[in-house]
């Protein structure tokens, strides 16, 4: 077999070999092509040299195939076809489609966002899967090693912001949460009474100063942590059996609060702020995904 420089062959003289193949005419060729019958001559003859082989021979009854390009026609049908599929943009049919989707948040951020999901996955896509994962990591860490394709977070990245995209799904305001029998539950809370009391943290990564401890730090205030977690599930537990307050987002307080004695109060006004955003997270590489834009689509539209 002699080598063949792929660099040297001008590959869109294939497309004009499989119509000279398949009609066996250069008029008629040339015409599907929309090109002119000289172009198409002239395209014959550097495909007659690049293959070297008449690959169109004349018989009494008009053109025929040579062997060469009898075995050459099959080939390149398959061939085309794959190039096709291949620059054309994959198609994702939910009903059909396989996948598993990995999702990475927070236990109460991947009930009150993620959950929804569930359920349009069980009926419009039932051979997918879904991947959760909770423990307390760096969101960006695990989409930036394309571990996940979606991460739920009210927090943004510190560094390489280009690689994410994102999209806003829900808005919250800030509450402070307490056992329905907390000596401060009866009464407007400021500044001082919120102090006094003694406070329970949620720590993604269980390091550093919260929010709010840096927000009174600028006050030249301080609070007592006497509690610091890594999920939102256990505050409501602690908080029900204890005098330990909590700051949180209202949409997170509502959800573990539910059927608890607990109440939530609006916290002092020198601590209110701007509401909390929720994103949904993922990394460029998976923007264009067809499955992965899908699933977009499907959050927007149940949450």
């Amino acid at each position: 077999m002699r080598e063949v420089n792929l660099r040297s062959v001008d590959l869109n003289l294939l497309v004009v070999l499989q119509r000279l193949l398949e009609t066996r005419h250069v008029t008629r060729a040339s015409e599907l092509l929309n090109m002119s019958q000289p172009a198409v001559s002239r395209a014959l003859q550097r495909l007659r040299d690049t293959f070297d082989d008449p690959l169109l021979v004349r018989t009494a009854h008009g053109f025929d195939l040579s062997a060469r390009g009898a075995d050459i026609l099959p080939r390149l049908q398959v061939l085309l076809s794959g190039m096709e599929q291949l620059i054309a943009e994959p198609q994702f049919i939910p009903a059909e489609a396989e996948d598993v989707v990995r999702v990475y948040g927070l236990d109460l951020e991947v009930a009150c966002f993620v959950s929804p999901l569930m359920k349009v996955l069980r009926s419009e896509a039932p051979k997918m899967r879904l991947e959760v994962r909770t423990e307390p990591r760096n969101h960006f860490e695990l989409l930036e090693r394309g571990d996940v394709h979606f991460s739920l977070t009210g927090m943004e990245p510190q560094q390489g912001e280009g690689q994410y995209r994102r999209l806003l799904i829900a808005q919250s305001g800030v509450v402070c949460m307490m056992a329905a029998d907390h000596p401060l539950a009866a009464e407007n809370l400021t500044l001082d009474a919120y102090l006094s009391a003694s406070h329970g943290l949620v720590s993604m990564t269980g390091q550093g100063a919260g929010h709010i401890d840096q927000r009174l730090a600028q006050m030249n205030r301080k609070r007592h942590l006497a509690l610091r977690l890594s999920n939102f599930m256990t505050a409501a537990d602690f908080c029900e059996t204890s005098d330990l307050l909590f700051y949180l987002p209202q949409i997170v307080a509502q959800r573990i609060a539910l059927g608890r004695n607990i109440v939530l109060k609006p916290v002092p006004d020198e601590l209110q702020s701007a509401p909390i955003s929720f994103y949904l997270y993922w990394h460029e590489r998976h923007h264009r995904d067809p499955m992965c834009r899908w699933i977009r689509q499907r959050i927007l539209q149940v949450i």
